[in-house]
């Protein structure tokens, strides 16, 4: 009985020892196979591909005494244009390089777009605000000229024509016709002066519209102050004339002689 249990126990002791050195074993394999590994030829490529020179002197394996490294042969013979092309992406040649100049290219071009846009809306606000009838208003000319030449024609109800005539020639300009017709054209001119102040065109054709009917305008002023000296001459004709009939002196002697006429047309006559 002591024996059985003796032998179990040394049974038992060399099957965990076995165990455990069968484990320490593969652990120990697995270490040493994790060994860190430095190719050259791998470094200097992936340096050279991301962001060093070109240099051909690392191009590994080199070509050995008298070219016969089966190395070098083995890398490059297949390939023997490769260390001459430079490949890096960002190299003078490089896609990523001309990617970049591409796109500072469009960026530049649409910089230029954007100030030539400007130009254009820049171009497009004066005119419009130079041809626009809504801006008219704000023309200089026409503050500080035009609009004190047009006053009796825009604003009529604050000049009055008849304010400094005698009530008689009032009368006869309102019974012959005359105050109307001034009026209607006034009111016509008024109505083509408002369309071509709010007809969009162009600066200089507003202003010469202006003059053309600024000159109709003096026209008009002209027959109506033509019209008014002739009622008022009128009026004291009749004026004259009553008196005449009526006997009374008029500025012209009733009471002289034939005689006395004719003595003096012949002392005032010149031979």
């Amino acid at each position: 009985m002591k024996n059985y249990s003796v032998n179990g126990f040394y049974r038992g002791l060399s099957r965990h020892l076995l165990l455990t050195g069968s484990g320490l074993l593969v652990w120990f394999s697995f270490a040493m196979g994790q060994t860190s590994i430095r190719d050259e030829s791998m470094v200097n490529q992936q340096e050279r591909m991301v962001f060093k020179s070109w240099d051909r002197s690392k191009f590994t394996p080199i070509r050995g005494f008298l070219g016969l490294n089966p190395y070098y042969w083995l890398t490059w013979g297949l390939h023997p244009n490769y260390p001459k092309t430079d490949l890096r992406p960002l190299s003078v040649t490089g896609h990523e390089t001309i990617r970049m100049g591409l796109e500072a290219g469009m960026q530049l071009a649409d910089k230029n777009m954007e100030l030539g846009s400007d130009t254009i809306r820049n171009v497009a606000l004066d005119q419009i605000s130079a041809n626009a009838g809504l801006f008219s208003d704000a023309d200089p000319l026409w503050l500080f000229y035009y609009s004190s030449q047009f006053r009796p024609v825009t604003d009529p109800g604050r000049v009055d024509i008849l304010s400094r005539l005698s009530p008689s020639v009032k009368a006869k300009l309102i019974s012959e016709g005359s105050y109307g017709w001034y009026k209607d054209q006034v009111a016509m001119l008024a109505e083509r002066l408002e369309g071509n102040r709010r007809t969009n065109q162009d600066r200089g054709s507003r202003i010469l519209s202006y003059q053309r009917l600024l000159l109709e305008f003096r026209k008009i002023q002209g027959i109506w102050t033509s019209k008014r000296a002739t009622a008022e001459k009128m009026i004291r004709l009749s004026a004259v004339k009553s008196k005449v009939g009526a006997g009374q002196n008029a500025g012209v002697s009733v009471s002289i002689s034939d005689t006395e006429v004719a003595r003096k047309v012949l002392l005032d006559r010149k031979f």
